[in-house]
């Protein structure tokens, strides 16, 4: 990881998450909202049967259910414990990792990280999607989902908000080209940008 005070806002972040999972699961629903679900079926039209879905941040696993359920496999992971922990509850199988400090495996045919990279500060960004490019197979596509805005916050969790341009500037840089994208008002009249992005050869 880049820094000292990376370091530190990535253990904020997930000791954060790990506070509030419980409470987190209980307020989210169990299916996600429909820009969303959208996004997901177009990611998978770009996955070939039997092939192998990365999501970095399942939290509580409420995507990878959704792409299980259009017959996905996925690899669930995330940082936080306890999110992985509320998933074991139910049957769901999911693995500890760090965006930021693991190796992510692969290759993939989708990496899917929704609202994961906002807590990336943005001077290791450009390492991070560099990485995610390594662990796509040739061809294959990311899925990412950031808030749009300027900066970055750092209170209990760490923020970094994007411009649209500058996300797709950040992604073309690590070698994804951009195949669709959208800007979509989420929750609290935030703005969501998503993005699907392939993997050149």
């Amino acid at each position: 990881m880049g820094s000292t005070t990376a370091r530190s806002s990535n253990r904020r972040t997930i000791q954060s998450y790990t506070e509030s999972a419980r409470e987190y699961n209980g307020q989210v629903s169990s299916r996600p909202p429909r820009y969303i679900a959208s996004a997901l079926r177009r990611m998978m039209t770009h996955v070939t049967a039997g092939g192998l879905i990365l999501e970095v941040g399942s939290g509580t696993g409420r995507d990878a259910d959704f792409i299980e359920s259009l017959g996905g496999k996925v690899r669930r992971t995330d940082a936080t414990q306890a999110f992985l922990d509320l998933q074991a509850e139910r049957g769901k199988h999911g693995e500890r990792l760090n965006l930021l400090t693991d190796r992510l495996g692969g290759p993939y045919d989708a990496i899917l990280a929704i609202c994961v990279l906002i807590h990336v500060e943005r001077a290791d960004t450009d390492r991070v999607l560099r990485k995610i490019r390594r662990a796509l197979r040739p061809g294959g596509v990311f899925l990412a989902a950031v808030w749009e805005g300027a900066g970055q916050t750092d209170g209990r969790y760490h923020m970094t908000y994007w411009s649209r341009s500058a996300f797709a500037r950040r992604l073309a840089a690590a070698g994804l080209t951009v195949e669709w994208d959208s800007r979509t008002v989420a929750r609290g009249g935030e703005m969501l940008l998503m993005f699907l992005a392939r993997r050149l050869p």
